[in-house]
């Protein structure tokens, strides 16, 4: 079957590939952040019927449980599916649940709808980081997945300047209109993936040898001949031919102890989901206006004013691991980054801590600083590095499985997140955040004693550092390659 190709070959082509992941990834911020200005709105509390804060937490947060229930879909379809249908079932997913989120009137309508949004978006994170990695030179692929998290900065980014913007609207129109937008960037990755080739990796495991050659092909703009084609192509083809006889992995073989390590590099890219979210991230993400009202004191409006500028700290920070990633590695951001959140988050717990004396609003003024300093750390690493070190640090034969189950870390502890955060926030004050001063002190030493350096090395080499041996250099030209193309 002849492909469409509407991007050309070489550089308007992996232009269109990284493109249309980091528009997947502004949806996916948008989401997140669109529900920050809406959970105080009154004519938004009146559908829901006035929830408590446990509830309204609730409806928050089960957008993440369906993210979650995503990347169980995601786990049991891509492998079969591929990129462009598990793409394009996510979107399609996307678009029924925004459609009865924005006419939603009832409270059991918008959790349902919610829920529903959150499959797609599951599924949607689970293969987009992994398909990215697939497809973008070793050199440079922390630059290209890397962009990804920063696509998310900017979504949510948009979703807060757009509610703060909306808050000047009387009517039902200033909370249905910004979650009724998130069908327009789902219609856009719709059309983007349609010209967009399959991964060669997924092609080669589907026995389609030949295409697969075509789309290295078509990304470098070579000939089938060209040295650089010919060792991607025969890195590819051999660690396709090494898995074929381990079988498909299975859920029960999540501990397995293989000469790949298996097991081990799965709970890794979990841990690494599980301390992007753990860190604290999502309290202010998604309800950093109600932080700023009831914690610091501010007024409504001057909350959702500041809460819109705290997230372009995180779109500024992201550039940096975008840019420098492949540079300075990927575990040195990690391990400051981890530690300049325990900061944060210290001193804003110690700030907020005086709460009711003389000091409390020079105090409380002073914790602000360091929700932007958060923002900007978080964004600089926790934020990008876990998107491309997970699917890079995985073996081939599981790499969309176990990205799915990485990614699930970041759902089931997202939710778990937005579910205590109106209570930390509304009863516990300044004490909610030693939580996370806690967590972001031990990911220190964990990212040092269990992470390995993974920059600027192939998918294919990454597997000798977990099988007792060191990686080969990368090769410019290879003579002599006896690889093949099957028909």
């Amino acid at each position: 079957m002849a492909k469409l190709n509407i991007y050309g070959r070489g550089l308007s082509l992996r232009m269109a590939i990284m493109f249309t992941c980091q528009v997947a990834f502004i949806l996916f911020g948008y989401n997140q952040g669109i529900f920050s200005g809406i959970v105080g709105n009154e004519e938004f509390l009146r559908v829901v019927d006035y929830p408590s804060s446990a509830v309204l937490g609730f409806i928050v947060a089960i957008y993440n449980l369906g993210c979650l229930v995503g990347t169980a879909v995601s786990f049991t379809t891509s492998d079969e599916l591929g990129f462009k249908k598990s793409m394009w079932l996510s979107m399609c997913v996307i678009m029924v649940g925004a459609t009865v989120q924005t006419c939603s009137y009832s409270r059991t309508q918008m959790l349902v709808s919610r829920f529903f949004t959150g499959i797609g978006t599951g599924i949607m994170t689970s293969i987009v980081p992994v398909y990215q990695s697939e497809l973008c030179e070793a050199r440079r692929r922390g630059m290209y997945v890397c962009s990804q998290p920063l696509a998310v900065g900017v979504g949510i980014v948009i979703a807060y300047w757009f509610d703060y913007g909306m808050s000047y609207v009387d009517g039902p129109v200033n909370w249905r209109l910004p979650i009724a937008c998130q069908m327009i960037f789902a219609m856009l990755v719709i059309g983007m993936v349609l010209g967009l080739p399959e991964s060669p990796r997924w092609l080669c495991r589907q026995n389609r040898n030949q295409e697969a050659l075509q789309v290295l092909c078509d990304f470098y703009d070579r000939s089938a001949d060209d040295p650089k084609v010919v060792q991607e192509a025969e890195g590819i083809f051999k660690a396709v031919e090494s898995d074929a006889g381990r079988g498909e992995y299975k859920w029960s073989e999540i501990f397995k102890r293989d000469e790949l390590r298996t097991g081990r590099r799965v709970l890794l890219a979990y841990g690494l989901q599980f301390m992007n979210q753990m860190g604290g991230v999502n309290v202010i993400v998604s309800y950093v206006t109600t932080v700023l009202e009831y914690n610091v004191g501010l007024d409504a409006k001057l909350s959702l004013l500041l809460g819109g500028v705290i997230q372009m700290m995180f779109v500024i920070g992201s550039f940096y691991p975008t840019f420098y990633s492949d540079r300075l590695g990927r575990r040195s951001p990690m391990m400051w980054g981890s530690f300049g959140l325990f900061i944060c988050m210290l001193m804003i717990s110690i700030l907020l801590s005086f709460k009711g004396t003389t000091l409390e609003k020079p105090a409380a003024a002073g914790s602000v600083a360091f929700f932007f300093l958060f923002m900007l750390i978080f964004g600089a690493s926790i934020n990008c590095i876990p998107w491309v070190y997970g699917p890079e640090i995985l073996p081939q034969h599981v790499r969309a499985k176990g990205q799915a189950i990485g990614i699930s870390a970041n759902w089931l502890w997202n939710f778990f997140v937005a579910m205590i955060a109106p209570t930390l926030i509304q009863d516990l004050a300044w004490k909610g955040y030693l939580i996370f001063v806690c967590f972001n002190l031990a990911f220190v030493p964990l990212i040092y004693f269990y992470y390995p350096e993974t920059a600027n090395l192939t998918l294919e080499e990454i597997d000798s550092l977990f099988m007792g041996g060191q990686p080969r250099p990368v090769l410019e030209e290879v003579k002599g390659s006896t690889w093949c193309v099957s028909a």
